[in-house]
């Protein structure tokens, strides 16, 4: 069976710009081409924001209040709270410079993997009339598993950029992209995105404007 792409609507899809911070970055062992993946996101900002979407950057970072709320129970960030990692002031934690956000993007910091759960992002996103989001994050088995079910449960039309997202361990990259995420989201790539956004303005496509 094949399945067609839907056409997006720049007018109410927001690229979510997820977890690309300095120390996550660099913390990710053998992380293939760091600066070829970041020049694709950037790429796809660029585009989405040449043609009126939004922007919106999420990261991970905390308070000492928010360490001291993460209970026992939780595996992953009772250990971040035990240990004071990643304060949300350290430099570490900030958006890598190649992908800064600009006046007018949504940004939100975020105390647990999934985008939505611990911020306002999803109101914010409806205000806007948002209702398509395009995915890019690392990694794709924490935020991007994470947000792209938490999306699809609050009824997103989700697109998973396949070369804006990583993970240290490529099997469980893999079998994401291959085997859950279709269910939920529409796969493309980089390249993809450019054209489906071209397609939404026939007329810009055929000047060659952005």
């Amino acid at each position: 069976m094949t399945f067609t792409t839907p056409a997006l609507d720049p007018r109410t899809a927001a690229l979510l710009v997820m977890d690309y911070q300095q120390g996550i970055l660099a913390s990710l062992p053998g992380l293939a081409n760091p600066d070829a993946l970041l020049s694709r996101v950037a790429g796809a900002i660029a585009d989405m924001r040449a043609h009126g979407a939004t922007i919106a950057y999420v990261r991970v970072g905390f308070t000492e209040a928010d360490w001291a709320a993460i209970p026992p129970a939780n595996k992953t960030f009772s250990f971040i709270g035990r240990q004071h990692l990643m304060h949300h002031e350290e430099p570490d934690t900030a958006f890598h410079h190649q992908l800064a956000p600009e006046p007018g993007d949504i940004t939100v910091r975020k105390t647990r993997y999934g985008a939505l759960s611990t911020t306002d992002l999803d109101r914010r996103l409806r205000d806007r009339g948002i209702t398509t989001l395009v995915i890019a994050g690392i990694t794709t088995s924490g935020v991007v598993l994470s947000t792209v079910t938490d999306a699809a449960d609050r009824d997103y039309q989700l697109y998973v950029l396949s070369d804006g997202v990583t993970d240290p361990d490529p099997q469980a990259h893999q079998n994401l992209m291959t085997s859950i995420f279709p269910r939920l989201a529409h796969i493309i790539d980089t390249a993809e995105l450019r054209s489906l956004l071209h397609e939404s303005h026939p007329d810009r496509a055929k000047t060659g404007t952005a």
